[in-house]
């Protein structure tokens, strides 16, 4: 059976090598069109920490609002920030729902928070909000601000475009994401205007997947898993070489998963492997999901964008192997990613995208 290494370490790859009866990688390489009956390992299930955001004492003020930036942070590091503007299910004095702004950086060194009425819920209050969390706490304004509600898109973008800061709607907003279900739990739920079994006013959106555009084609496709150690290894080709991709700070988001743990990924051969590493470069790509009841790949990107990124032959087989890769994904607490290589049996990627599928947050 031929091994898929993505690793260019030769400890690393030794290492995959003498537990190669442990990781099994799909040896049969398919088209993106089409794919014959499939063979899969078994998955090691791994075990994941809650995010490790500031505690907040028992007898905080749920009311009170949040203005922080990390004092041993390099304000001038900050360069991308992470925003959600929404309301929550909180009443306040006259009966109507309570919004909010969140802002924050992916390490949580910025956080901020502050409330406001549903009657004031425009571009300019929000144009004003953010000049004033670069004032209060002299931090110069983002290149990048990513959110995640494409019913915003309007209004974040006018505002920002205001203060010459790139908007990108992007579910990989993760921290913010992980952020708010730590306040529904600590801050919302103790909040005197609470409304318990409230639905979010803006429920994130989930499209029917569209045709996959031709330029992000590949040729063939495998599932594969490895080792968590070479997938911080590939991680750090990102920063070393010229690898297209994005990674995640797993220690950042909290996540503690054993080194021996097999993260299940997606590897796609192209003859065309760089300018299609570089074409899906372009785009906020947050996660692949195997659709078992129309035997298909879903590629997600931004904020409500799904592509049909394969097909593959429904039968008991593929069905099941199918369902493994979902149910490896699952143990890893959405942990997976893709690979983009010339040939399935290279040693090397030419992108490569650490991915987090998470439920949407509870608000």
């Amino acid at each position: 059976m031929q091994q898929v290494f993505f690793s260019s370490n030769p400890e690393i790859k030794g290492f995959l090598r003498e537990i190669q009866h442990q990781v099994q990688v799909l040896s049969i390489q398919v088209t993106l069109r089409s794919v014959p009956d499939l063979q899969f390992s078994k998955i090691s299930v791994s075990s994941i920490s809650s995010t490790n955001l500031e505690e907040e004492e028992e007898d905080d003020d749920p009311t009170a609002e949040l203005v922080y930036l990390d004092p041993e942070i390099d304000p001038e590091s900050i360069s991308e920030w992470e925003l959600d503007f929404c309301s929550r299910p909180i009443l306040d004095i006259r009966g109507k729902k309570l919004w909010e702004l969140l802002v924050c950086d992916d390490s949580l060194s910025l956080q901020y928070t502050k409330y406001f009425p549903n009657n004031l819920i425009n571009s300019i209050t929000l144009k004003d909000a953010l000049l004033s969390i670069s004032n209060d706490l002299g931090l110069p304004l983002p290149d990048k601000i990513r959110f995640f509600r494409s019913q915003m898109q309007t209004i974040i973008t006018r505002a920002c475009n205001e203060l010459a800061i790139k908007s990108v709607p992007s579910k990989r907003c993760l921290s913010l994401v992980l952020w708010l279900e730590d306040r529904y739990e600590t801050v919302y739920t103790r909040h005197p205007g609470f409304q318990k079994g409230a639905k979010p006013l803006l429920a994130l959106d989930n499209p029917f997947p569209m045709e996959l555009p031709e330029n992000l084609y590949g040729e063939k496709w495998a599932f594969v898993q490895l080792p968590v150690s070479a997938v911080r290894e590939e991680v750090s080709n990102l920063e070393t070489r010229l690898v297209f991709g994005s990674s995640l700070d797993l220690d950042l988001l909290g996540i503690e998963i054993e080194d021996n743990t097999l993260i299940p990924g997606l590897a796609v051969a192209s003859s065309r492997a760089k300018p299609l590493a570089a074409w899906m470069n372009g785009l906020e790509v947050c996660s692949i999901e195997a659709d078992v009841d129309k035997a298909s790949l879903i590629l997600s990107v931004g904020i409500s964008t799904r592509y049909i990124y394969a097909t593959y032959k429904k039968n008991p087989v593929s069905t099941s192997e199918a369902e493994a890769w979902e149910a490896a994904k699952k143990a890893c607490g959405g942990l997976h990613f893709l690979a983009i290589q010339n040939d399935l049996n290279s040693d090397d990627c030419v992108g490569f995208w650490l991915l987090l599928d998470l439920p949407p947050p509870p608000v």
